[in-house]
């Protein structure tokens, strides 16, 4: 939990924690739901463990398949990262590329299962997985001194951590060790929005997205499994749902890394996109107490994040070049 300094000033709030959840094992929060579903799928004395996955998944499950020694079976949609596929692959899982959404994917996962009696974590141990997930409501809690803040921001793709972070919270104050009643939102890029679009839309159902276009691509899933239970839990709470686009996220990865030093994906980013725009809308008061997770390592998606590099300057080794780089002023 990192207290912000310079991002919070800008956005005019009076307290903004950064919930940084990528330097797990394989850079993502990922790691806490393949971690608690592969011992399950021990347990049960499974074949093979697997997920379908847009990347992040794909590395801790097979991370912690390789760990259990467990064959291990991801399927995963045309056009993932090919950085996130290698991260996968380098711990010996078989990768199946289905030419199709996420969607067909988790479908063809899904099969493989019934047929093959393998642990797909997203589909038949999914339960397990979750357990894993609701542990960051836990430890956000911990780091406060076992408080609450006013305000949890998430990114949505199947909508299932959202939930997850509530059933932790829901726990926690079952058993008396928290108190009071948090705030829970959920941010989808505009390329792929199915849980925004119900919620703006007041109703319940939620229409599956067919043509999905997002740089966003870890949130990329255009039919949401738990996203009715995701909207459930928003407006319970009184939370709300927005989607920001491709160029609000691009700033956000930005500003995270220039205000405060951290450098995440852009499914990642969608949160602070998302906390600014519930500000200009007025559906977050700037003296709220508010988290943001930062559920993934901008490492794994470099080529998405080129378009804001720097240019660089390129001078010859003499002093008469210096006069070129002008960030740089003369000392001495």
């Amino acid at each position: 939990m990192i207290p912000s300094t310079r991002l919070s000033k800008k956005l005019g709030l009076r307290k903004l924690y950064l919930k940084e959840d990528f330097t797990n094992p394989t850079h993502s929060f990922k790691d806490r739901a393949a971690s608690v579903a592969v011992s399950k799928a021990l347990e049960f004395r499974l074949n093979a463990v697997g997920c379908a996955s847009t990347g992040n998944l794909a590395a801790a499950v097979s991370a912690r398949a390789s760990r259990a020694g467990l064959p291990c079976y991801i399927f995963v949609p045309k056009g993932v990262e090919k950085e996130k596929l290698s991260h996968a692959l380098s711990y010996g899982a078989r990768l199946i590329i289905v030419d199709g959404t996420y969607d067909e994917a988790n479908w063809m996962a899904a099969r493989f299962a019934e047929e093959y009696n393998v642990g797909i974590v997203n589909v038949n141990i999914r339960p397990y997985y979750v357990e894993g997930s609701k542990t960051l409501a836990y430890e956000i809690c911990e780091q406060l001194g076992w408080r609450t803040p006013d305000h949890i921001i998430i990114p949505m793709a199947s909508g299932a951590l959202l939930n997850a972070i509530d059933k932790g919270l829901r726990e926690l104050k079952t058993i008396g060790l928290i108190e009071g009643e948090v705030r829970v939102s959920g941010v989808q890029p505009e390329g792929c929005c199915p849980i925004v679009s119900a919620y703006k839309e007041n109703t319940e159902y939620i229409k599956p997205v067919r043509e999905i276009n997002t740089i966003a691509v870890s949130l990329a899933i255009g039919n949401p499994g738990d996203g009715v239970y995701a909207l459930r839990t928003i407006r319970r709470t009184k939370g709300v749902a927005v989607a920001v686009s491709d160029r609000e996220i691009l700033e956000a990865v930005k500003e995270l890394a220039q205000l405060e030093g951290l450098f995440v994906e852009p499914g990642a980013a969608v949160t602070v996109a998302g906390l600014k725009k519930m500000i200009e809308e007025g559906s977050v008061d700037r003296d709220e107490e508010v988290v943001c997770l930062l559920t993934g390592s901008g490492v794994k998606t470099p080529s998405i994040i080129q378009e804001y590099t720097i240019n660089p300057i390129t001078v010859k080794p003499s002093t008469i070049e210096l006069s070129k780089i002008l960030e740089v002023r003369k000392t001495g």
